[in-house]
């Protein structure tokens, strides 16, 4: 029963971000778009219930109840982000909006930003510790608890593991490529910048060769003119 009833909170998840985002921006009402989305967090609320009265029930906690409780936790820690990119891409597309910025991918821009993603991961760890503690508490000492234990573990070590890898974006960070706008603009050989190609010289020339094609071709439009 909890695996299926996380199942239909995902997909409920993506149907309330679905009809909220419609709403919103298809059908011009911001306010009942916003409501169905902030129904959302009632989804984890049920699921949340729901594993409560199974375990008073004297239902054995086992990886069901873990799980339901890692989910819950990572909708806290990331699901925000998640309505937040897609509300944005969706008021681009049907609202007006300018695109939204994406997210840095050099530098230490791009390590914060992978910073601020982790500080997401260990609010789901915490969140997901912190139902499971609460969990172990109310079955007690008489229930076997070891599998919401086990859970706890598996949760700080997903946030440990993307701790390293946003950690790596800081110690080794990603540098931009190189691009030949950055270059500086080649000179002819033998010659000064009043005297290259294309460009006018502001002082006089002493030989007709050396006058840069663009005043000669003006010149001699002059003289057309007064002929």
């Amino acid at each position: 029963m909890i695996v299926t009833l996380i199942v239909v909170c995902e997909v409920g998840f993506w149907v309330l971000l679905a009809a909220g985002l419609a709403v919103r921006y298809l059908l011009k009402m911001p306010r009942t778009g916003l409501a169905l989305l902030l129904c959302e967090p009632l989804l984890e609320v049920l699921l949340l219930v729901v594993t409560a009265i199974d375990l008073k029930n004297g239902a054995d906690p086992s990886w069901k109840h873990g799980l339901a409780a890692l989910y819950i936790g990572y909708t806290v820690g990331h699901g925000h982000r998640t309505v937040k990119w897609l509300d944005g891409h969706a008021a681009h597309r049907f609202g007006g909006a300018p695109p939204p910025a994406k997210p840095p991918r050099y530098g230490m821009a791009r390590a914060r930003h992978e910073g601020a993603v982790w500080l997401g991961s260990v609010t789901a760890a915490a969140v997901a510790s912190g139902l499971l503690l609460l969990a172990v508490r109310y079955v007690g000492d008489d229930g076997n608890t070891e599998s919401l234990r086990d859970w706890i573990l598996i949760a700080w070590r997903a946030a440990g593991i993307h701790g390293l890898i946003a950690l790596s974006y800081a110690i080794w960070p990603k540098k931009a490529p190189e691009h030949d706008s950055g270059k500086t603009s080649e000179r002819t050989p033998g010659k000064t910048p009043e005297q290259a190609p294309g460009k006018a010289s502001a002082v006089p020339a002493r030989d007709p060769e050396h006058v840069p094609d663009l005043l000669v071709g003006r010149a001699r439009e002059d003289e057309e003119q007064v002929r």
